[in-house]
This record gives structure tokens, sequence and C-alpha cells, in this order.
């Protein structure tokens, strides 16, 4: 069994590569805290809680960019988890680069939440590097 945010990084990129609308995932705090990044950063469109089945679940809406009317790329070019169960790693405020040369980001846990690696520059934070988004 995958860790819970990779698993939710996982049916993003998967939805976005078969062209889903949307996707669900079971809810917690810290993922809808992710996909409420997401969506201020303008990766994903909308992000919802809704009722499926009797479980609580975080509703995706996905978001891609129109080149022609068949032809739709995906706004998100790769996202991947840094720090993983196994293997956690920690970055401090001086240590945070920049993520493909800054048309990306960088999601961090920090003492204060989550928060994108450019907010945890300025605030002077610190945290485990959760993943990197592009």
């Amino acid at each position: 069994m995958l860790d819970p945010i990779s698993e939710m990084l996982t049916k993003i990129r998967n939805a976005q590569m078969a062209r889903h609308g949307d996707v669900f995932v079971s809810t917690s705090k810290l993922k809808m805290a992710l996909a409420k990044i997401l969506e201020k950063e303008g990766f994903i469109l909308s992000v919802s809680k809704e009722r499926q089945n009797d479980f609580d679940m975080i509703k995706i809406n996905l978001k891609y960019h129109t080149i022609s009317n068949t032809n739709k790329i995906p706004a998100i070019k790769g996202i991947r988890r840094i720090s993983k169960e196994g293997q956690r790693i920690y970055v401090k405020n001086k240590d945070v680069k920049n993520v493909k040369n800054n048309y990306g980001i960088a999601i961090i846990s920090t003492s204060k939440g989550l928060m994108t690696d450019y907010e945890a520059k300025k605030a002077g934070l610190g945290g485990e590097y959760i993943c990197e988004v592009g």
C-alpha cells in the first residue's frame, strides 16, 4: 500500500494522462491542504469535499490547456513525491531551491502548515519537502 500522499499524487497523474475531468481521493486534512495549494497556484480548477458511497471524498477538478478542439494538454506537466515514508527529506529555509526554473512549485510541510517553497522561504521556515509540481 502506498502512503496517502503518494496515492493522491499518483491518482492525479494517472487521471490527467487519461484526460479525465476530475478525480476522487479519500479525505484527510493534509490531502485537502495539498489540493487547496494546487488550486491556489492554478494547477487544478477546483477542489471540494463530497460524499460518495457513504464516504467523504475530495473531488479534484483537473485543469487542461486546450490547443485545438480535440487536443488537451494537462496543466500539471510533472508531479512527484520527494519525502517518502521510508526516507523523509527535510530542508532549511535557505536550502529551498527553485523548481523547474520557477515554473513549478515545491510543497513543504512546516510548523505553520503546508506552504509553497517561496512562501516558506519568505516566512523563513523549513520543513519536510513533500512534493514538486511543475
